[in-house]
């Protein structure tokens, strides 16, 4: 077996593919506040994640919270309202 030459290890690219210019015009976090915008990320404790199948469940499951209380509160109302 021949052993690999250093340079071919660490320098995988051609250098038709010269990253310098690119990275060197790039803005650091240029879309970061625009991404964090858009995403909520929530991490669920190993007993509730154990819970689940997938996330699919853990959305369909806590859509079902959100209408029961919203349910619930609407009666609360609804009772307060008539005494």
């Amino acid at each position: 077996m021949k052993k690999e030459n250093k340079q071919e290890l660490e320098d995988a690219l051609r250098p038709e593919y010269d990253l310098k210019p690119l990275l060197k015009a790039g803005i650091r976090g240029k879309y970061a506040q625009r991404f964090r915008e858009g995403t909520n990320i929530v991490l669920l404790e190993p007993d509730v994640a154990s819970a689940f199948p997938n996330d699919k469940t853990v959305n369909e499951v806590l859509r079902m919270v959100i209408q029961l209380r919203k349910k619930v509160h609407k009666d609360k109302q609804t009772r307060t309202v008539r005494a």
